[in-house]
Formats: C-alpha cells, structure tokens, sequence
C-alpha cells in the first residue's frame, strides 16, 4: 500500500480506504496504492471490495498539479488513471464505491467503474466537470459514463458539464443509493456481502460480456486518446 490508501480484509469482504488528508486526489501514489489494494483482494481471493474516500471527500480526481504541468506528466499520470479504471470496470470480483462526499472529474469517472455506488446524503457535488475548466473530456471517461449514466443525463453531465447533488445523482446513475453518511459504510458492506455471494464463474463470466464492447473500444482507441491528453 501507500500512505494514502490502506486496506483491510474482513469475512472476506476487502475495504479499500483513500485519504490524502486534502481533496483525495488522484496522485500517482494514490493510484499505486489503489492498484495494490486490487493485487491483494485478488491475491487473498476476497468476495467482493468495498472502497470509499474521507469524510466528505470521495476523490476530486486528477491531481491538479501535474494536469497543469508537463504534457508528459500528465498523459503518464491519466493513462495510468484509464487503466485502473479499465481493471476496475472488468475486475473479477464485485466493486462497491461508498462515495463519502465530493466526487468530481476523474473521481466522477471512479463511480462509473465498479459495480455499485452508495452516496452518503449530505451537500455534495457529483459530475464530470472538465469541459467547465477547459478540458475536453477523454474517450475512455465518455464511454464509461455512456455506459452508466442514464441517457436522459448524458449529454448534460458531459458536453455540458452538469454537476449534481447525490440525490439527484442517482437519476443520473452516476450513484444507485443515497444513505445518511452515518449508515454509509455499514450499506456498502451489506451490498458487497450480498454482490460477493453470487455464484462464480457466472458472476464474473456475465459482467464481462455485459461490458466486452465497451471495454475493447475503450482499449482500441486508448493510445489515440492518450496522444490527445498529452
């Protein structure tokens, strides 16, 4: 692990924790750790992964200070960021984000990634924010989104940038539940429980081809994509 993520492995359910003491951006650091916390659930064989950010902050995405500096920083940094998102989407084994707060760009693209999303109900904002400071959104973000958003919402949370309260957030399909945040983490261990007991390889089999077209077309077009960040 790194300092910013931890893990710990319970009746077989993984809890993967990010805290950066700030906004949980997504640093290299916290990308190494949320790849190894996969490595160990896969390693130890657990059910399912429950990962969540800190109190109020689930991930404002992309650390800032490399987005704004080199181009090679920052492709180095996303393609880094697409791929565990890509692992995530076809991970093996059920993924549920209790989303602890603020959950914006690249962090909008993390609930997007894994199987089921519970928000805590508290003033949050939700959403893909790029194209609001300028930065057009990737092709990998796009599809990830076109494939869990509800078509209602998808030109509006992308092209126009749209950013939502968890609430509201749930018509959208960026979350599928809101709790009171003191109930979240105790909801997101009862969904994963119940996602982790369904039958194997059926589980795993099924979301695979559920989502083999989008994920081929994510991989096809990601060095394209990836010349476009840098």
């Amino acid at each position: 692990m790194t300092p910013e993520v931890s893990v710990s492995i319970d009746e077989g359910i993984a809890t993967v924790a990010v805290d950066d003491g700030k906004a949980n951006a997504l640093s290299m650091n916290v990308l190494d750790g949320l790849e190894a916390a996969l490595d160990r659930a896969e390693r130890e064989q657990a059910a399912a992964i429950v990962m969540h950010g800190r109190a109020g902050r689930f991930s404002a995405g992309f650390d800032l200070t490399v987005m704004m500096g080199g181009a090679r920083e920052r492709r180095v940094l996303v393609e880094k960021g697409a791929r565990l998102f890509l692992r995530m989407a076809d991970f093996a084994r059920p993924i549920v984000v209790a989303c602890t707060g603020h959950a914006l760009a690249a962090g909008a693209v993390w609930l997007t990634s894994v199987d089921w999303r519970i928000g805590a109900d508290i003033d949050a904002k939700i959403g893909l924010n790029e194209v609001a400071i300028g930065l057009p959104l990737p092709v990998f973000a796009l599809e990830l989104a076109r494939e869990r958003l509800s078509k209602r919402h998808f030109l509006a949370a992308t092209v126009h940038a749209r950013i939502y309260s968890p609430r509201d957030a749930v018509d959208a399909g960026y979350l599928d539940d809101v709790v009171p945040a003191s109930e979240l983490l105790a909801a997101a261990r009862s969904k994963a429980a119940a996602l982790g007991a369904l039958k194997e390889p059926a589980y795993s089999l099924t979301k695979r081809s559920a989502l083999r077209a989008t994920l081929r077309h994510i991989r096809d077009t990601l060095e394209e994509d990836m010349d476009r960040i840098g």
